[in-house]
């Protein structure tokens, strides 16, 4: 199942855990040119030793910093000449009821869920556009088609999400881009402990721990939508844990 992504150039934002670690593993084996990003480059230079990635392909990145992102696509630029797959995965969950005005991380959502998306793909799409080819691939949620009780900002990012990567899709058949959002549920990685919130944090943490599947799924969805044939274009995947309501 991994046709066709041998030497792609795949670069990953949030990829110093969780999700964007999980895939950068499955990739280096399937033999993707990889450009990773994150904040803790402390974390990334463990994962690079690891799959045995060259240290010239981490770049320290705040996604809410366009200048960063930027910089990190042209990294790839740098040292490949092209950038094939983007990746937008980092994004943060801290989740709360709308009544206890957490303005901090209302701004954080929008500028890490949102605005890191949108930057990510405004540093790609001309690469590709000149290269008539590539695929971006945003990070949404199984938050991103249901809203629950404390995920109102939250739900509203992720469903920024969905409605920004379709915009995408129909804007970019002229130039043979493929776009593709992965909605993941419950999975295990650090995404609950962003969540601050008194009460909030302690029924999520929980939650996790009775539901949460491996981020081996999420690397699974990349590697299928990534392989398969330039002629077909895996829009959505949406998935959850079996047990997951």
């Amino acid at each position: 199942m991994t046709e066709g992504i041998e030497n792609k150039v795949v670069v990953i934002t949030g990829a110093s855990s969780g999700l964007g670690a999980e895939a950068a593993r499955h990739l280096a084996k399937a033999g993707a040119k990889l450009v990773l990003g994150a904040r803790r480059m402390d974390r990334m230079t463990a994962l690079a030793e690891e799959i045995g990635l060259s240290q010239d392909a981490l770049v320290k990145t705040d996604v809410t910093d366009r200048t960063q992102v930027q910089a990190l696509v042209d990294r790839a630029i740098s040292l490949h000449g092209r950038v094939d797959v983007m990746i937008n995965n980092a994004g943060l969950m801290p989740l709360s009821p709308l009544e206890m005005l957490r303005y901090d991380e209302w701004d954080q959502m929008i500028d890490v869920n949102i605005k890191g998306v949108l930057y990510g793909i405004g540093a790609a799409l001309p690469h590709m556009k000149e290269q008539q080819s590539g695929q971006i691939i945003n990070v949404s949620s199984v938050a991103g088609h249901s809203v629950g009780p404390g995920s109102a900002v939250y739900s509203g990012t992720k469903f920024a999400v969905r409605a920004i990567s379709e915009g995408l899709r129909k804007e970019v058949k002229p130039y043979g881009i493929r776009t593709t959002i992965l909605s993941p549920g419950a999975v295990d990685t650090e995404l609950p402990s962003s969540v601050a919130a008194e009460g909030v944090s302690e029924r999520v943490a929980g939650f996790y721990k009775d539901h949460a599947i491996s981020a081996d799924s999420f690397a699974r969805c990349v590697i299928f939508a990534m392989s398969q044939p330039e002629d077909v274009d895996i829009n959505e995947i949406l998935y959850r844990p079996t047990r997951q309501e």
